[in-house]
């Protein structure tokens, strides 16, 4: 998955008007909750058919953290 594509996927997770780069701190995303990680643990399992623990999640504090956590082989 490219970054871009990434990218536009996590923002329909959160579904956020906020421009998503790979730098933003999502503690900055309002969006990005409870609801979002679970959203987005189910993407990441549904996705990649390989187990995302949610403390990776929950470390990540960039959309970089989390793209790096789907990129993981």
């Amino acid at each position: 998955m490219s970054k871009e594509e990434f990218i536009k996927q996590l923002t329909d997770i959160m579904d956020t008007e906020t421009e998503l780069t790979l730098e933003t701190d999502l503690s900055e995303v309002e969006e990005w909750d409870s609801l979002s990680l679970v959203s987005f643990l189910s993407f990441c399992n549904a996705r990649l058919r390989r187990p995302i623990l949610p403390d990776e999640i929950k470390s990540a504090k960039t959309v970089n953290d989390l793209f790096s956590i789907v990129s993981k082989d």
